[in-house]
């Protein structure tokens, strides 16, 4: 699932190819993935794109029409950008595009979405703050958007798993499964303790490790096209995805406990004082 930083490296990209830009096309093959109807989608077109920002996990590209289209890639979605934007016919069910959004200058891109759960989400919106998961959001890591005393605040009273914590929107914005098994990673924590027992100095490690994984990230991810994002990120974990690899800070085997539509991944070594974590598949089959 694209994250905060790979949908920032997205909003870069996309603002310096497409602000001043007309909208010539607007075209959804997957009606699903319309999530709003007033405005129509055939708004967008003659309009003049003078922004792209993002949303937590949304990119927001706003048009001199007051009309936003607002979307969010899912876990199996993604932005295929064109300098030459094709013009063979999408066939609804036949494909993996989801949505074409053609320019003036014959630019475009399609959103796609890979697999059999389609979770993509279109809107096209006056103010991005009609989408309710926008209206939800907690605040972003970065940009000032939150300092190490209003994150303190936020896990104060929290008897939840700090793993769900980080992941969840309406808590902080922007956060998902990859990066926050590399934040934890980062500040030697298990995915497992409790947000309202860690001590100040916890915080302070968890706050500081929070900043420098996402900057990092971030700084990894600009000025790269949209082809090579995913293979950026990837690159750039240290334990996400790495299960039985080596951890680079300790050496110690990189291991995973398995839910029902995800994983995450820690080092014993480094985070659980060398505690192997429960394989909740395996658990269940031994009840």
């Amino acid at each position: 699932m694209p994250e905060m930083p790979e949908v920032e490296g997205l909003v870069e990209y996309l603002r310096g190819r497409v602000t001043g830009l007309h909208v010539t096309k607007a075209t959804v093959s997957a009606i699903s993935a319309l999530k709003t109807y007033d405005p129509p989608l055939t708004a967008l077109v003659g309009t003049a794109v003078t922004g792209v920002e993002r949303q937590g996990k949304f990119l927001d590209v706003a048009t001199d029409g007051g009309i936003h289209l607002v979307f969010h890639l899912a876990k199996a979605g993604w932005l295929r950008w064109y300098d030459l934007l094709p013009q063979t016919l999408i066939k609804p069910g036949k494909t993996p595009i989801a949505l074409r959004v053609g320019f003036d200058d014959d630019s475009g891109f399609d959103l796609t979405e890979a697999g059999t759960k389609k979770s993509l989400a279109v809107s096209v919106v006056r103010d991005p703050q009609e989408v309710p998961e926008i209206a939800r959001l907690g605040p972003d890591p970065l940009g000032g958007g939150i300092d190490r005393d209003a994150f303190g605040a936020l896990l104060a009273g929290r008897r939840t798993q700090i793993k769900g914590v980080l992941r969840d929107q309406s808590i902080i914005g922007g956060v998902g499964n990859a990066y926050s098994d590399e934040i934890l990673h980062a500040a030697k924590m298990s995915p497992y303790a409790l947000a309202a027992k860690l001590t100040d100095d916890e915080v302070d490690r968890l706050f500081d490790a929070m900043v420098s994984t996402l900057t990092d990230a971030v700084a990894a991810a600009r000025g790269k096209p949209p082809a090579d994002l995913k293979d950026a990120k990837r690159r750039g974990m240290r334990v996400h995805g790495r299960r039985g690899e080596a951890c680079p800070v300790c050496g110690d085997e990189v291991r995973s406990v398995f839910f029902a539509d995800n994983s995450l991944e820690y080092c014993p070594t480094c985070q659980t004082g060398g505690k192997l974590l429960a394989d909740r598949r395996l658990s269940r089959l031994l009840k």
